[in-house]
């Protein structure tokens, strides 16, 4: 069973909130387990909760859930990129997978409400895959050529 861990941003909270609802009951369905939810601020503020994470034991995957919506400014670039960047730099250093689940940038409130209810049921899905496929390139190590192919189950 995958132990997931998820980060979800206060900012935009009638959007994030149902998103994070629908990312518990998707890992419920996939048999995926949510060890921790950690509510942070905002997006921005994400990288730091996903590293803390990062280092449990009982956590295989974190799942980040946000929505970084289009302003006046260029802020929301900045937020989402910044944060997207460092989450990537994350996964990398703990070798762990780390599911972006946040919207935008450049999305309006409208659109976040469109698609709140599928960017979290993708982000379950990118982490329970990648742990799925990360476990199956293990053991295969020294095999020779192979393929890891479940797009049968990619939604």
């Amino acid at each position: 069973m995958t132990r997931l861990a998820i980060v979800v941003s206060e900012f935009n909270s009638e959007i994030t909130f149902k998103m994070l609802e629908r990312a518990r009951n998707h890992a419920d369905e996939v048999g995926a387990k949510v060890s921790y939810v950690l509510y942070v601020p905002g997006t921005f503020d994400m990288p730091l909760a996903v590293e803390r994470l990062l280092k449990k034991k009982n956590v295989d995957a974190v799942v980040t859930l946000g929505a970084v919506i289009k302003g006046e400014t260029r802020h929301d670039d900045i937020v989402a990129e910044n944060a997207a960047r460092l989450i990537a730099d994350l996964s990398l250093k703990f070798g762990k997978p780390v599911a972006l689940g946040v919207l935008g940038p450049g999305i309006t409130v409208e659109q976040a409400r469109e698609r709140a209810d599928l960017m979290p049921v993708r982000a379950v899905n990118a982490a329970v895959n990648m742990i799925a496929r990360l476990g199956k390139l293990q053991k295969a190590v020294g095999r020779g050529t192979l393929v890891i192919d479940d797009t049968a189950n990619n939604n």
